[in-house]
């Protein structure tokens, strides 16, 4: 774990300043937007992702990023990050969300209208970076993730305070609005590299996966006993009515009067503070955290079979390292 944190050490001030590099072409009424967003922080690992798998798969050595020619790999690796703030410009509007990691979140300080807006220029930003390396293959992998991402979103707002889903429901909105970016990061960077098809396939396979397990963990540490990990309040998902594995679960432990008194409860949106810092007790007494973080893992072993087809060298193992920071978030 040590390798990962400081290979992410290492690159993250270039990262941040490439970020800072491309925002910085947007008109000034919409860069403070822009700005405010990644201000917040965050973990970066959608660039990181990008530089890992293509450093894995050689692209130093060739492709159409070398050591002395060729395009900056950095933009390339960011334009992800961009898509992913721009989500979370549009996400804290959706939810009505007053904070974002420790913030005011844009739009109580911008206004709604003005976040919605640099959230779609943040979009089309990123598609004019990848636009810039003239591949196509490229485009389209950002192309499809914004779609997928919208799509996610908007198959969770339809599926908002129902219980009448499940496991397969959920995983397509969280395959959509979380996974898609992660398996993107992980394709642009194969195709930078100029992978064969096999290597392209089995690198955003792992994003994929990577990116289901690490939304599922997030989910189980909704309902943790702090919300010191996660930056949010406890119970998050149980007040905005999204059925996550941690409720699934806890609705399958329920006697059938207990379970008819919650879903009415969760249908209506009645749950106050005491009644969420109650359930999530609970849950966790039930187990259902700790079964939600082994669906996670399930999800981590498909990971872990994807980098196996890739070559053996110090950037997949690093890779590697990214499965078992997922998996033992919070704990």
């Amino acid at each position: 774990m040590l390798k990962l944190k400081a290979y992410l050490a290492t690159e993250l001030p270039r990262i941040n300043k490439t970020l800072d590099a491309e925002v910085a072409v947007l008109h000034p009424l919409v860069r403070p937007v822009a700005e405010h967003v990644l201000r917040a922080g965050g973990k970066r690992l959608r660039p990181l992702l990008t530089l890992l798998t293509a450093r894995a798969l050689g692209v130093e050595g060739g492709g159409l990023f070398r050591k002395s020619s060729g395009p900056d790999l950095y933009p390339l690796a960011c334009s992800v990050e961009l898509l992913h703030s721009a989500t979370l410009l549009h996400d804290d509007i959706l939810d009505g969300a007053d904070l974002r990691r420790g913030l005011p979140a844009a739009h109580t300080v911008f206004g709604q209208t003005e976040t919605v807006l640099a959230g779609d220029a943040l979009l089309a930003l990123a598609n004019r970076i990848v636009a810039r390396y003239g591949d196509a293959r490229l485009t389209e992998t950002i192309a499809e993730a914004i779609v997928q991402t919208a799509t996610g979103e908007i198959v969770e707002i339809a599926h908002q305070r129902s219980t009448d889903h499940g496991h397969d429901t959920y995983i397509d909105i969280i395959t959509g609005k979380t996974a898609w970016m992660l398996r993107a990061s992980c394709e642009l960077g194969a195709l930078a590299a100029q992978a064969p098809d096999d290597a392209v396939q089995a690198a955003a396979g792992f994003g994929l996966n990577l990116g289901i397990a690490f939304q599922i963990v997030d989910d189980a540490l909704d309902f943790a006993a702090s919300s010191k990990d996660t930056g949010k309040p406890v119970g998050g998902d149980l007040r905005e009515g999204k059925l996550t594995p941690p409720l699934i679960y806890y609705l399958e432990t329920l006697a059938p009067q207990e379970r008819d008194a919650f879903v009415t409860r969760f249908r209506q949106g009645t749950f106050d503070d005491a009644a969420v810092a109650e359930v999530s007790a609970d849950l966790r007494a039930r187990g259902c955290d700790a079964k939600t973080r082994e669906l996670a893992a399930s999800y981590l072993d498909k990971a872990s079979s994807c980098l196996d087809a890739l070559p053996d060298t110090s950037e997949r193992r690093i890779l590697r390292q990214s499965i078992d920071y997922v998996l033992n978030r919070g704990t």
